[in-house]
């Protein structure tokens, strides 16, 4: 894509809420148990069977509220929970924009230490920045697969965290666990063996704080989302979309992939009738 190697991302299926719920809230709109085709639903109010409320993988009702009377307020009690691996933070700008959702995102705040690792190593190495470039290609930490230009993109960050380094006579301590101060001298002049005591060792609280700078759109992002199915039915209209960023679309198209068709079924014209 834009002579560019790209990774897409992986999305698993975490839970599904099942359509039961949904009946159930627009029966109780209605007061018309008695018409469910659905056992479960029809006997709600007599007998809960909560397995078989949580199993309905059809219902007609549904089907009519979402598709003759637009009537989307129900579908709201079906939710889904989608674990997604390996977007991009130029993604998670766009997809944090759909408000109605539940999110939990990886932290650079918390979870950066093997970057500044790599570049507090780096500087016991008569060759930093090629040190530096083959442990952050080992990290994998970036959308695009094309070497040439993450050389590119890892030299940048290189050159800021230098810049800091070389203006601020704290970094050292702003990126170094206290506990692991002492590797710095004890493995003066071995980048390689450093670098792996600093990896193995305490990971220094809040590293991002100072760093996040360094970060690109093309920076990984793995998260945790759960939509109700008439919000993801809005995701995917724009989403899912010639019209919207090639990046999002691949997310949109893998969160499709693995939703079930029993909630396609009212929320994509394309399913509707399979």
């Amino acid at each position: 894509m834009y002579q560019l190697a790209y990774e897409k991302p992986k999305v698993t299926l975490l839970q599904e809420s099942g359509l039961g719920v949904a009946e159930i809230a627009a029966r109780t709109c209605y007061d018309s148990f008695e018409n469910s085709e659905n056992e479960a639903v029809k006997n709600a109010m007599q007998h809960l069977d909560i397995d078989a409320i949580n199993s309905i993988a059809d219902s007609d009702l549904l089907n009519n509220l979402a598709w003759v009377h637009h009537h989307h307020s129900i579908i709201e009690h079906a939710t889904l929970s989608y674990l997604v691996q390996g977007t991009s933070r130029g993604v998670l700008q766009e997809h944090a924009r759909h408000r109605l959702q539940a999110i939990s995102v990886r932290s650079t705040r918390y979870t950066m230490s093997s970057v500044i690792n790599a570049f507090v190593a780096s500087l016991e190495s008569k060759e930093a920045f090629p040190f530096f470039l083959e442990k952050l290609l080992e990290l994998e930490l970036f959308v695009i697969h094309d070497n040439d230009y993450l050389a590119i993109e890892i030299r940048s960050i290189f050159d800021k965290l230098m810049f800091q380094y070389e203006r601020d006579g704290a970094f050292i301590i702003s990126a170094v666990a206290k506990s692991s101060l002492p590797y710095l001298e004890a493995h003066k002049g071995n980048a390689q063996v450093l670098f792996e005591k600093l990896q193995r060792g305490k990971k220094k609280r809040n590293v991002g704080d100072k760093f996040k700078h360094i970060v690109s759109d093309n920076w990984k992002v793995d998260m945790v989302i759960t939509f109700n199915i008439r919000s993801l039915k809005n995701y995917f209209d724009l989403r899912d979309s010639g019209a919207a960023w090639f990046q999002i679309r691949w997310l949109a198209e893998a969160m499709k992939e693995v939703t079930p068709i029993k909630y396609l079924r009212l929320i994509d014209k394309e399913y509707k009738n399979k």
